[in-house]
């Protein structure tokens, strides 16, 4: 019997009720808003949950090094390679229950379906739910699967780095039973893997406004993340005229919008630029600001215009800074080159969805992916599934079951078409 022709009704439906299950504590911090960060107590909830769920289906499971959660169905002969199917468990604050989530729920739907048949695959398939890909803890995404691709070593720059709490990433990994010297051996080895297949909610419009559920990912944009400091003077409200002084907040406030206007004029060219986040010290309503961070954010499928960008906008700030009479550093946090799909995956995904009577839309991600991290060492191939009005990053996100059931579907059927090719 053939993957596709496993019982499938409801895996999609499955997954997006346990992806709900996961909207409110334990599994989130906070009550009223959803928020699961790296290394939290409601990490460990979600993970605990997994574990059980995995187990039950005959996966052995266990935590590696950087804290990302391995379920692993052995294939016929034990020790196989393996087809990595995964995405993170983490979110960002207030956020929707299907970002990342759905994904790890739909790869344990599939092996769900694999077991109740009592189906072995000449390789083992691994669902993996990653700790960090939202970077909403630390001020830098992708540490999980950076470091399952070999990409992350513990040194100087992450040996710094603290939560808004002061908590630094050395002691949350250890109050979380690991040990962060040991994140170079969480590294996996290309030998040991097949492909790695992830299936994602779309975070935009283009699918619903193209009336598809699903559709293919032809690459992931490449993503650069800075942390800006503008260091001025605090001072009273009051007593300090307008000409005499140096408000870091002004400052800041002037280089967001050079900021937005510069990559309003490289748009045409596929850059987006985002200031997600501002702190501003010492926070009071009558006193200058004498201190004030922001994050930037700007992507592009190609590198060298996104650096090209991201250039011009440091050069707008560093000018707006000197003006205005503020210190102003800069230090990059994360840098992820675009990341195009395997052809030869996203070819079985193309076709997949043609069988399934659906139009197989391209589309390139415009979103970092854990997907984008693991095309460093195995081919990779991503599955997008629509969601309502291409809300995410907020508690608005819906899926349609239905979509999520194609989603499972169109992912048997990729299994199948992976194992005929393996085979040959």
């Amino acid at each position: 019997m053939s993957m596709s022709e496993l019982t499938k009704d409801g895996l999609g439906a499955r997954a997006v009720a346990r992806s709900d299950a996961f909207g409110v504590p334990p599994y989130s911090e906070d009550a009223h808003r959803l928020t699961r960060r790296f290394l939290t107590p409601a990490h460990a909830a979600a993970l605990e949950s997994l574990t059980r769920w995995m187990t039950a289906t005959g996966m052995t499971v266990h935590l590696d090094p950087v804290g990302n959660l391995v379920g692993r169905y052995e294939g016929a002969t034990p020790g196989a390679p393996a087809l990595m199917i995964g995405s993170h468990v983490d979110t960002v604050r207030d956020a929707g229950c299907y970002d990342g989530t759905l994904g790890v729920m739909l790869g344990l739907s599939c092996v769900e379906a694999l077991a109740a048949a009592g189906r072995r695959l000449p390789f083992a398939i691994e669902v993996v739910a990653f700790g960090d890909e939202e970077g909403s803890r630390f001020s830098t995404g992708m540490i999980c699967s950076r470091a399952a691709s070999g990409q992350l070593n513990y040194g100087a720059q992450f040996a710094g780095l603290k939560d808004s709490d002061g908590i630094s990433l050395a002691d949350a990994m250890e109050a979380f039973g690991l040990d962060a010297a040991k994140i170079p051996l969480a590294a996996r080895k290309p030998e040991e893997l097949v492909a790695y297949l992830e299936a994602h909610i779309e975070q935009g419009p283009v699918l619903e406004a193209e009336d598809q559920a699903l559709g293919v990912v032809s690459g992931i944009s490449a993503q650069l993340r800075l942390h800006a400091s503008f260091t001025g003077k605090a001072g009273h409200a009051g007593t300090n005229p307008m000409g005499l002084r140096h408000d870091a907040l002004a400052a800041a406030a002037e280089a967001i919008l050079a900021v937005e206007e510069i990559a309003e004029t490289w748009a045409t060219k596929g850059v987006v630029g985002t200031v997600g986040f501002i702190e501003a010290k010492p926070g009071a309503p009558n006193v200058i600001a004498g201190a004030v961070e922001i994050t930037l954010d700007v992507r592009a499928i190609d590198r060298a215009i996104r650096d090209a960008a991201a250039k011009e906008m440091e050069t707008r700030i560093a000018a707006i800074a000197a003006r205005r009479g503020i210190g102003f550093a800069l230090r990059q946090t994360l840098d992820l080159q675009p990341h195009p799909s395997d052809p030869a995956l996203t070819a079985i995904l193309e076709s997949v969805l043609s069988d399934m009577g659906l139009r197989p839309l391209r589309l390139t991600s415009g979103a970092g992916h854990d997907a984008g991290a693991l095309a460093a060492i195995t081919p990779m191939a991503m599955l997008f599934i629509r969601c309502a009005g291409g809300i995410s990053h907020n508690p608005a996100e819906s899926v349609d079951p239905a979509d999520a059931d194609l989603a499972a579907e169109a992912m048997l059927r990729f299994i199948d078409r992976l194992e005929a090719s393996y085979k040959k």
